[in-house]
């Protein structure tokens, strides 16, 4: 069932401070599998691989983690994270765990927003951060540049989840290392790190450009 979030300045289903005029995204929930095998592989990565001990697959939010599929459909970038289990070519991250990827928001080519978990349901994006880190794919990549409408639709999921939770950080995948050391960084294997290019450097200096009234840090090294 399709569901239109209006964006307004002063009265919609979102309430947006500082936004420039009304905006409409059209947004739907395109849930990922999240069957037993899923929470219970979620509740033992929380364990082995955060430290953190729960009965449930839950998340406090504090940050916000922008990603690209590098996949260029949304239809593939969606079948990439909807099983419960990582495909067997995704070798280097089998090692830590079973459990497949995933995001809580994932973003088309058009602005078009699809909510595949639940913003405080555990997902499987950004090493050492997991558990308090809310996901959002881009459909696209190095190959197929974000665009306007997903810089749009980030925008306003920011400012969305900001009015909702305390979310301290927003961050690009690319700058997870620099939470190494910070006391949000829970992770108990300090050899496992990937290196990763999404979504870059100029497509988060225009987020952050445009959300500096939120007040939002960077980079534990940035304001």
């Amino acid at each position: 069932m399709k569901i239109v979030i209006k964006l307004i300045c002063i009265l919609g289903v979102l309430t947006l401070s500082g936004c420039a005029g009304a905006q409409t995204f059209r947004t739907f929930n395109k849930p990922v599998i999240f069957d037993k095998e899923r929470e219970r592989l979620s509740v033992e990565y929380l364990k082995a691989r955060h430290g953190i001990i729960k009965d449930s697959a839950t998340i406090v939010p504090k940050i916000i983690v922008l990603h690209w599929t590098a996949i260029p459909s949304l239809e593939k970038s969606f079948d990439a994270m909807n099983p419960t289990l990582l495909p067997g070519a995704r070798k280097g991250l089998a090692g830590a765990s079973s459990l497949n990827v995933s995001a809580q928001f994932l973003v088309d080519r058009d602005g078009v927003i699809f909510r595949q978990l639940p913003e405080t349901t555990f997902a499987r994006h950004v090493i050492g951060l997991n558990y308090c880190a809310i996901g959002v794919e881009n459909v696209g990549g190095t190959n197929a540049p974000l665009t306007k409408k997903q810089l749009d639709a980030n925008e306003a999921l920011i400012r969305y989840l900001k009015s909702k939770y305390d979310i301290e950080y927003v961050i690009g995948h690319h700058e997870y290392k620099s939470f190494i050391g910070h006391p949000l960084w829970k992770e108990t294997d300090p050899n496992y790190l990937t290196s990763k290019n999404d979504p870059g450097d100029e497509f988060m200096t225009k987020i952050r450009n445009r959300i500096k009234d939120l007040n939002i840090k960077g980079k534990p090294d940035q304001p």
